[in-house]
Parts: structure tokens; C-alpha cells; sequence
């Protein structure tokens, strides 16, 4: 819910619906929101599942923080293609194309977070 605030905040007000330019770089806003959206959510994204969402893992903060990086920028190009899609090909308003993208990519983020990054080693049988 944070990202999609953060996102619908940056997108509406900050940037105002306009497109950045860099020199020769062009960043649309509905991208340059969704970038803005991560700088934020992405530590806080952490310290929830650690010690909220996935307490039960015995694994090393430092081998989370790294598996959990490596999902996130899955996530980010699941997210990019999402949102390029759905407001460019599909001509979706910019914050409910977000809301989707959440969506779907909340859902593989925890399946995936649930088996890889926060996995919980099983005790052996006996």
C-alpha cells in the first residue's frame, strides 16, 4: 500500500503527469514514479520481511539482504514490463496500472520470498 501511495504521490504531484528529461535520457513519469516508489519501499520492503513476515528464517541477515536484492531486481524488470504494458499497449490510467502491477508482482515476490529468501531449513528426520 505504501508503494502504490508513494507511486500515485510522485506521479500526480511531484512530477506532476511530465516526463524527465536528462540531456538525451527521456524517463516517462509513470517510470520515474515506480523508481522513486523503490528508493523508499525498498529498505522498509526488507526490515518487514525479515523480522515481521519471515521471523521463523535462520538464515544470515547478509545472504537475505542479497537473495532479497536479487528478487527485487526481478522484480523491478517484472514491474517495468507491467507498467509499460499496461499504460502503453493496454492505455491503462498510470496509478491503477501500478495497482495491478502490484499486484502480480506481490504475489511472486512472496512465493518467492517464502522458498528462496526467507527459507526456513526443515529439521532433518530421524
Amino acid at each position: 500500500m505504501l508503494n502504490i501511495f508513494i507511486y500515485w504521490l510522485t506521479f500526480n504531484f511531484i512530477l506532476k503527469k511530465q516526463d524527465i528529461f536528462i540531456g538525451p535520457l527521456h524517463i516517462t513519469s509513470h517510470v520515474a514514479a515506480l523508481g522513486v516508489a523503490f528508493v523508499i519501499t525498498f529498505p522498509l520492503g526488507f526490515i518487514l520481511s525479515r523480522y515481521i513476515v519471515f521471523p521463523e528464517s535462520a538464515l544470515r541477515g547478509r545472504v537475505q539482504l542479497v537473495r532479497y536484492l536479487s528478487l527485487v531486481g526481478i522484480c523491478i524488470v517484472l514491474n517495468y514490463i507491467f507498467i509499460k504494458i499496461f499504460v502503453e499497449v493496454c492505455h491503462f490510467y498510470p496509478t491503477l496500472a501500478n495497482i495491478l502491477t502490484n499486484a502480480l508482482v506481490a504475489v511472486f515476490s512472496y512465493v518467492s520470498q517464502r522458498a528462496y529468501t526467507f527459507k526456513v531449513k526443515k529439521p532433518k528426520k530421524a
